[in-house]
């Protein structure tokens, strides 16, 4: 079974020091899992039971298309509203935990790994209905619409029953799990896992178009971000604005793995804070 990491919270003692990697950037933002403590969340509208870390947001000027939460919700804890924007679609990962998330009234159980993809409008509803608490993360980006192409249905599904795809000439050392297919232009947004196997790499620097949020879920590397080779471990959140170039070298003992989204299939908006 992978083991996702989800153990967030708590507040260090007055004996700490203050020492940590977090760090803000014209180009990309840190945020490691030491400073995601207990002061930092919020409490949401129409949840019980639930507290959040909102670990991305739009910001004009930087990574402008989508929101990113990790939640936790407690033992009956849940929502019959989670979803204000009825133009915003979404992507639901749970790391630890069970969930009973309800579409259209229909139950669909979900456990570590499981995976849900939400289109704008659905009726969704949300409990908690262990006894432990449950943590997933949230990807919200407000679908965008093309004339002609119809709007992706809802699914669920396990990470565990789909096999990863290897890059090309990387002998499996670089792998991708794919919830969507890449060429189904329904989807304006691509929510994967990422893995290296240690000593696994991404060989030149990406520089692309697409935003990127990179939550890691397993082991750790050293991450090139802009100019800037930074440690990062499992729990640690990267975001990146368009353009930023980045690289990896996952240094082992075991696998790095990392959620990613990334905006996709769509023409760039010729206005400025246009989505």
């Amino acid at each position: 079974m992978t083991g996702y990491f989800s153990n967030l919270g708590g507040h260090p003692g007055q004996d700490m020091l203050h020492t940590g990697r977090a760090v803000f950037t014209d180009a990309y933002a840190v945020i490691p899992r030491g400073v995601m403590r207990d002061i930092v969340t919020s409490n949401l509208p129409h949840w019980t039971g639930t507290r959040a870390w909102i670990i991305a947001r739009p910001l004009t000027g930087f990574a402008e298309t989508f929101a990113q939460y990790v939640m936790e919700v407690g033992p009956g804890g849940g929502s019959d509203r989670p979803e204000p924007d009825p133009g915003a679609e979404g992507v639901i990962f749970v790391a630890d935990g069970a969930l009973d998330l309800r579409l259209d009234g229909l139950p669909h159980l979900m456990t570590a790994g499981g995976y849900a993809y939400l289109p704008p409008g659905a009726d969704w509803t949300v409990l908690n209905p262990g006894e432990s608490p449950a943590r997933f993360h949230w990807v919200r980006k407000r679908y965008a619409a093309v004339e002609g192409i119809d709007t992706p249905e809802a699914f669920f599904v396990n990470e565990a029953d789909i096999a990863p795809v290897a890059m090309a000439g990387t002998e499996g050392r670089w792998a991708t799990t794919r919830f969507v297919d890449p060429t189904d232009l329904r989807h304006d947004m691509h929510v994967n896992i990422v893995s290296f196997e240690p000593g696994g790499l991404i060989p030149f620097e990406e520089t692309h178009v697409m935003e990127h949020g990179l939550y890691v879920l397993e082991g750790k590397a050293v991450y090139k971000l802009n100019r800037d080779w930074v440690e990062v471990e499992a729990g640690d959140f990267m975001w990146l604005r368009a353009f930023c170039p980045q690289a990896c070298y996952a240094g082992g003992p075991g696998r790095f793995r990392y959620l990613l989204y990334k905006d996709v299939n769509r023409h760039p908006a010729l206005t400025l804070g246009a989505l």
